[in-house]
């Protein structure tokens, strides 16, 4: 365990057998007084007299012995803590690295709220590691040993004594480790678990608000943070009575040195002497190996964290090489990709072209892995089996850094990090001007709320983007992508925030910023993309078909499923009243009526529905 930490020590792991040899000096001048102490009692035992100076040198050697310890520990602590933070640094370096590497998903499922306690909380714990207990620890247990060996060469019974307190406080330790090592994976499971609620819970307050699902979302934030209190007060329960036993068994090495060896004074088989020295000896061997000992309850916990932290930074990587993109073209291909999420299958063999300088657009139900193979091609995941290329170039045969130089992609969902609006459209090319930023927010519609801001684009984002709506947040990220000005462009539902007239504007926007451009669309309005060179309907993870609009309209089901839903949805009307106030008397305003939508078809049956359950007293 010792050695994985040290390894992210790097040039600082000097540092840190430096502090561990100042803190060992430190300690050895902490029991270097008892030794004068016993210089001080030992000529009163053989009734001779102490002269002022014999007696104010040792006072004097105790005090400045202590003053070297004082001076020494502190010392041995500050170079601990310098090798501590940097190790962490390095750490948390390191982890970033392997995070960016890792698949999104691999991430993702393990909630916002584990991944900030292990990329903070538990890689803060193992400070106490670095910091203390290494250094520290080393230092209180080789000094005891020391000092036990030198007690056998003054009297070895009495040494033995001296040890005979040491099983009985190591047996009370042991079950204290054992108990809390055999929940110690519950323990953390109750943690991330809370710390999950807890986030879902802030996140989602606007729609506990709006629903008025305060009190069932409250009872479980409130349940999983009693459950992870009880959980913790039984562990610590359990752990308590061994804790406080060892604690006072440790300690006190003279429990049998002090009775039995004043017996075996008194049977002239020890010196009085020896017994004082070896006393003397005790006394200053018991913080420190308390000390010592103590750092041993965190073991278990650091060699978990550890443990976890490798285990997230040990999945695989997404597969990706260092070379640059070297593709022929800008055309990209799904060749028999097959992907699954954990055990289940989503993708079965899909396989389609989409040509360079095109529109794609990908339809079908939710769910049906449209999303997904936008997220393959970005790499977000790597594929189960089969291959995406881009211009004939597998992606995983280039870096993701050339990788994301070829491809924008915008999704339904846009982070926005809280800095200007401005500097986060220059996330799309951090070498952009000022004008050329400007210009992209024109193209991107974004002039109409930037004039509301009074900051305008230099008004700060918030936190998440939340600061302006999901329309703006989509628009500030379609203006990425036009600083960008890749050659591929992956649009996820683009307009899904949009009101009707913004859609257009959104529209307007997009159709500049596509030109010439391979483009792959993921829509639900499939109006919007009738106009596409090709449509990939997809049905259940499957590619049902691929053609044009009139082509799919002619010859795919799946497809004219889709067409009629969202002809259907777009004559959608809501109304209220009663049917029998007209003919269309559903369709006019009621008084004081509940109204619901209903989409207008003309056709009988529908009336004839509505007019029997307005009978049966439903409200329409």
């Amino acid at each position: 365990m010792f050695q994985k930490v040290l390894f992210y020590a790097g040039e600082y792991r000097r540092t840190t057998y430096a502090a561990a040899v100042v803190l060992l000096a430190a300690v050895l001048c902490s029991v270097v007084p008892f030794l004068f102490v016993y210089q001080l009692i030992d000529p009163l035992l053989n009734h001779q007299r102490l002269s002022a100076g014999y007696a104010a040198g040792r006072i004097a050697a105790i005090a400045i012995f202590q003053l070297l310890y004082a001076v020494l520990y502190v010392y041995g602590l500050s170079l601990s803590h310098l090798a501590a933070y940097h190790t962490l640094e390095n750490f948390r370096i390191s982890l970033q690295g392997k995070l960016e590497k890792l698949p999104l998903g691999a991430v993702q499922e393990k909630g916002i709220g584990a991944v900030k306690k292990m990329f903070i909380d538990d890689i803060e714990s193992i400070e106490l590691l670095l910091a203390h207990a290494l250094p520290e620890g080393i230092a209180n247990l080789s000094i005891p040993v020391f000092v036990f060996a030198a007690m056998f060469f003054v009297d070895w019974k009495l040494a033995l004594l001296s040890l005979c307190s040491l099983p009985f406080g190591m047996g009370a330790m042991m079950m204290m480790y054992q108990i809390g090592s055999r929940d110690m994976k519950n323990y953390y499971a109750a943690a991330r678990r809370m710390n999950n609620t807890i986030v879902e819970y802030i996140n989602g307050m606007e729609v506990v608000k709006v629903f008025n699902r305060d009190r069932v979302s409250y009872r479980r934030f409130e349940e999983d943070v009693k459950r992870y209190r009880d959980f913790t007060l039984k562990w610590y329960q359990a752990c308590w009575p061994w804790m406080a036993l060892y604690n006072s068994l440790i300690p006190c090495v003279v429990l049998f040195t002090l009775p039995v060896g004043g017996y075996l004074v008194l049977k002239g088989q020890s010196e009085l002497s020896d017994l004082v020295l070896v006393l003397c000896m005790s006394f200053g061997v018991g913080a420190p190996l308390l000390r010592a000992l103590s750092f041993l309850s965190t073991m278990p916990q650091v060699n978990y964290k550890i443990d976890s932290l490798e285990q997230m930074m040990g999945a695989e990587p997404i597969k990706q090489s260092d070379r640059p993109f070297s593709g022929s073209d800008h055309s990209v291909s799904f060749e028999h990709v097959r992907f699954s999420y954990k055990e289940e299958e989503v993708l079965h063999n899909v396989s389609f072209t989409v040509k360079e300088g095109t529109m794609t657009a990908l339809v079908g139900e939710s769910g049906s892995g449209k999303s997904t193979l936008a997220k393959l091609l970005v790499h977000f995941y790597d594929v189960g089996s089969g291959s995406i290329q881009i211009g004939g170039q597998d992606i995983r045969d280039m870096s993701l850094e050339a990788l994301n130089q070829e491809i924008s992609y915008v999704s339904q969902e846009q982070f926005l990090f809280n800095m200007s609006l401005k500097e986060n459209i220059r996330l799309g090319r951090l070498d952009a001007t000022d004008e050329e930023v400007l210009e992209a927010a024109r193209k991107a519609q974004c002039d109409e709320f930037l004039a509301r801001l009074e900051n305008g684009i230099d008004t700060m984002a918030g936190d998440g983007g939340k600061q302006l709506s999901g329309g703006e947040r989509q628009r500030i990220s379609l203006a990425r992508a036009i600083l960008k000005n890749a050659p591929v462009i992956v649009l996820d539902e683009a307009t899904a925030f949009m009101d009707p007239e913004n859609e257009e504007k959104m529209n307007a926007a997009i159709a500049q910023v596509i030109q010439d451009k391979t483009v792959i669309v993921i829509a639900h309005r499939l109006n919007s993309i009738r106009n596409a060179d090709q449509i990939c309907v997809l049905e259940h993870g499957n590619l049902a078909d691929a053609g044009t609009h009139g082509q799919l309209l002619d010859r795919c089901q799946a497809y004219q499923r889709l067409w009629q839903a969202a002809e259907g949805s777009a004559r959608w009307k809501v109304s209220a009243g009663k049917p029998d106030e007209g003919k269309d008397g559903a369709e006019k305003d009621g008084a004081g009526k509940a109204g619901t939508g209903k989409a207008d078809t003309g056709k009988t049956d529908t009336k004839q529905a509505v007019h029997r359950e307005e009978k049966e007293g439903k409200q329409v």
